[in-house]
C-alpha cells in the first residue's frame, strides 16, 4: 500500500523538473561564473534560439533560480543565489561523464573551463583544486577528519600555517578573522579533476585578491580563468605550483 504523501515534505520532484531540462541546465551552468548575461548570450551557451532562450528564462525566471535587471533595451540575468552552484556542482559530479565537444571551438572552450574557471565567486577548475591541495601541503589546511569523503562540504579546516600561507598570498590577517556570521571554509568537489576545491568566503577572497594581483584573468564572455605569465611565477615561488599542474599561462 502506498503511503500517503504528507503535506510538510517539500515537493522535490517539482525542483528537479527545473534542472532535468537541458536548455535550462545549460543557461544555469554558463551563469555559474556568478556575473550576469544577456539573453542573446545565454541563448548561444544553450546552442538555442532566442525565442527558445526567452521561454526557458521566463520558466527559470518564476522558480526563482534566476533573477532579471533591467538595462536599457537589454535584460541580464543572474543565478538567485550561490546555494544553485552547489546544487549543479553536485548533479555534474552524478553525470555519466563530460559531454565531447563536436567543434574545434567548443572543444578549446571546455579545455579552458577544465583547466581554470570562475564558480560563482572562487577558483574551481584543475587551477582551483591544485590551489588547494597546495594550502593542505603548505599546512594553511589540514583535513577536519581521518577519511575525506567526496560528498562533504567540510573536508578540511585552517591549519597551523594559515596566517602566514594566506598572507604571503595576499590576504590580510583581518580577512582571515572577519567572517563570525558565515563558515569562512567551504568546498565543492570539482566537476572536472573530481576532487575538492577552496570555495567560501575564504575562496573568495583569494580570488579576489589574485585578480587584484594581475595573477589570473577572467576571458572575455566566458567564465574561463588565465593564470598569467605573473601568476605562475608568483604560484610557483609562494605554492610551488608548476604550469605543468596548472596548465598553461597566457602570455
Amino acid at each position: 500500500m502506498t503511503e500517503p504523501r504528507s503535506d510538510a515534505e517539500p515537493d522535490v520532484a517539482h525542483v528537479a523538473r527545473i534542472f532535468a531540462d537541458g536548455t535550462r541546465a545549460r543557461i544555469l551552468m554558463a551563469l555559474t561564473g556568478g556575473g550576469s548575461l544577456a539573453a542573446g548570450a545565454l541563448a548561444d551557451e544553450a546552442g538555442v534560439t532566442r525565442q527558445a532562450a526567452s521561454a526557458q528564462l521566463a520558466a527559470l525566471t518564476a522558480a526563482g533560480m534566476i533573477t532579471v535587471e533591467q538595462s536599457g533595451r537589454h535584460r541580464y540575468y543572474r543565478l538567485g543565489n550561490a546555494q544553485i552552484v552547489e546544487i549543479l556542482q553536485s548533479l555534474a559530479t552524478l553525470a555519466p561523464g563530460l559531454a565531447t565537444p563536436n567543434t574545434l571551438r567548443a572543444n578549446t572552450r571546455a579545455a579552458a573551463l577544465r583547466r581554470g574557471r570562475v564558480c560563482y565567486d572562487h577558483i574551481a577548475g584543475r587551477l582551483g583544486t591544485a590551489i588547494t591541495a597546495a594550502l593542505v601541503d603548505r599546512g594553511a589546511l589540514t583535513p577536519a577528519t581521518d577519511t575525506i569523503s567526496p560528498t562533504s562540504q567540510h573536508p578540511y579546516r585552517l591549519g597551523g600555517a594559515a596566517a602566514a600561507v594566506l598572507t604571503e598570498l595576499g590576504l590580510s590577517e583581518e580577512q582571515l578573522s572577519n567572517h563570525q556570521s558565515e563558515p569562512l571554509l567551504r568546498f565543492c568537489l570539482d566537476w572536472g579533476e573530481q576532487r575538492h576545491h577552496l570555495a567560501g568566503p575564504l575562496g573568495a577572497e583569494l580570488l579576489t585578491a589574485f585578480t587584484r594581483a594581475r595573477w589570473v584573468t577572467c576571458a572575455p564572455k566566458s567564465r574561463a580563468l588565465r593564470l598569467t605569465a605573473l601568476g605562475e611565477q608568483e604560484l610557483a615561488r609562494r605554492l610551488g605550483l608548476e604550469s605543468a599542474i596548472t596548465g598553461e599561462s597566457s602570455r
